[in-house]
């Protein structure tokens, strides 16, 4: 391989590494919800732990450190629909980017 050959193709390594981490940061602020009173990153821990437990209402820290109050199966509801739209866009268009690649 040639200088040029190399360049070109670090150069696009690092434009697809660079667009990747774009798609990280975007999607990962749509997995932010304000609900119940709490500001809450829905996460697979989050909505593992939503899924697992038993009681119908209890206080959970919100992304501030705040002891919120919440209605356990409305914010599981709502952050699992929320979750599966934004990690399906994500999806689709990381997609579109490897193809390009």
């Amino acid at each position: 391989m040639d200088t040029q050959s190399l360049i070109k193709d670090s150069k696009a390594r690092f434009s697809h590494n660079s667009a990747k981490a774009y798609l990280k940061e975007k999607y990962k602020s749509k997995l932010i919800i304000a609900e119940q009173g709490g500001l809450w990153e829905i996460t697979p821990a989050l909505l593992t732990f939503l899924a697992g437990s038993a009681s119908t209402t209890f206080v959970m820290i919100d992304s501030y450190e705040n002891p919120v109050k919440i209605i356990r199966q409305e914010l599981l509801d709502k952050a699992t629909i929320v979750y599966n739209e934004v990690m399906e866009a994500w999806h689709q268009e990381w997609k579109e980017l490897e193809s390009k690649r």
